[in-house]
């Protein structure tokens, strides 16, 4: 297995504690044409849970006009839950949302959500990649590389999908990405031509980043609608969406500069 390209991170930086009885949290589950998953009602039920077990608040929503500057300061971090394809109505709501991340925001994707805006290039940086294909469902086991990171800590070392999953393949990643977990192709069954052999028997599954600003984390794990339904799984979105949080600082809109969607990303420090 070529692992050795994967970066693994000391304990130390993943450390940071969370008040939850002071973070709010937006649940996003739009879709645009195309294929709906069936988890998405799952998806808001698990963090509605979770919200009662923790004491954050959370407003679930698939409407895209919650995107403007004025709303969405009030949020620690931004969950696409299951997204998919063309989510915003305008370019202004894209645009908000990057001025979002810019001023420290935190973001959040699960699953499908690295097949939303598809055609938007700093979407598609702030997720750290875009959906390519999966296999087939079906059981496989996922390594966990860093141990330590808040969204597997809790799981062994070779999680077993056992109950079964989407082996996701993604195009145009990060070079820059934070690598936690990886799927193991060679408990796949069969062969099929379009798996990606770039990392050797393994794909890159969950991650994490700072990008432009704020902290992106994604895992490419939760097709089935009872994975929301298992602790085990809702500890790991939930241990994502706390690191995509990070300090709990309050946004700075004086660092967010975006006017338009195609707006380069400046590099860190020139504003």
């Amino acid at each position: 297995m070529m692992l050795g390209l994967l970066l693994i991170v000391s304990p130390g930086a993943h450390s940071q504690k969370v008040r939850w009885n002071k973070v709010k949290l937006l649940f996003y589950t739009k879709n645009g044409q195309g294929f709906v998953h069936d988890n998405i009602s799952n998806s808001i039920q698990a963090i509605r849970e979770l919200s009662a077990e923790y004491g954050f608040k959370v407003d679930a929503t698939d409407d895209p006009g919650v995107f403007t500057d004025d709303n969405l300061r009030q949020y620690d971090a931004i969950v696409f839950s299951n997204t998919n394809n063309n989510v915003f109505d305008t370019d202004a709501q894209r645009v908000a949302f990057m001025r979002y991340i810019q001023a420290g925001g935190g973001f959040a994707g699960i699953h499908s959500a690295s097949g939303t805006e598809r055609k938007w290039r700093w979407f598609k940086q702030l997720l750290g990649a875009t959906f390519y294909w999966h296999d087939k469902f079906q059981p496989f086991d996922v390594l966990i590389l860093d141990e330590h990171h808040p969204s597997v800590k809790h799981l062994p070392g070779r999680w077993s999908r056992s109950k079964g999953d989407e082996f996701y393949f993604l195009k145009e990643m990060g070079v820059n990405l934070r690598i936690i977990a990886v799927n193991d192709a060679t408990t796949l069954r069969g062969d099929n031509p379009k798996r990606l052999d770039t990392f050797g028997d393994v794909f890159p599954s969950v991650w994490c980043q700072e990008f432009d600003g704020g902290r992106s984390w994604y895992t490419s794990l939760g097709h089935d609608k009872n994975d929301y339904l298992d602790p085990e799984f809702r500890r790991h979105i939930l241990g994502g969406i706390k690191w995509a949080i990070g300090k709990q600082k309050p946004r700075d809109y004086r660092r967010a500069y975006a006017a338009t969607p195609l707006d380069p990303v400046r590099k860190a420090g020139k504003r």
